[in-house]
């Protein structure tokens, strides 16, 4: 299902001229959902050796990424790098597909990292996606 600028700029909690950083970019993420962010933002996204403070992250996670530790670690490391309040997204193949993840690994590795876990969707004709809730740097 495409996603339109409108719809997507609501559903993914992202707003004009917000930085969002991309982790684990390959050739098989969707490019209508990249799209989707990058006309709700108004910016291209940025990659992981992003140097600055950035307003929210999406990371593309395929079961040979890594295990959910592997997963913990990368959302603790874009973490470090949002503006207080940022949100992550992690993009995952839906069952059926190559590479799927079982959500409860994600809240899990969300919930290890000191995240939550708020939200799941559908956000293209391969990609699942689970919003989490990065740790308010006033409350660290």
């Amino acid at each position: 299902m495409a996603v339109s600028a409108g719809a997507g700029a609501s559903r993914f909690g992202f707003t004009t001229g917000q930085v969002i950083q991309e982790f684990l970019y390959d050739d098989d993420v969707d490019p209508a959902v990249r799209r989707t962010v990058e006309e709700a933002t108004g910016n291209e996204l940025v990659d992981e050796d992003y140097g600055d403070v950035c307003d929210g992250a999406v990371i593309w996670w395929r079961a040979d990424d890594g295990g959910q530790e592997d997963l913990t670690d990368l959302l603790v490391d874009a973490q470090s790098n949002l503006d207080d309040g940022g949100l992550i997204w992690v993009f995952t193949p839906k069952p059926g597909r190559e590479g799927h993840v079982v959500p409860a690994d994600v809240e899990e590795a969300a919930r290890t990292a000191g995240m939550l876990a708020t939200s799941a969707t559908s956000v293209g004709a391969a990609w699942n996606g689970i919003r989490i809730a990065a740790r308010s740097r006033s409350r660290r």
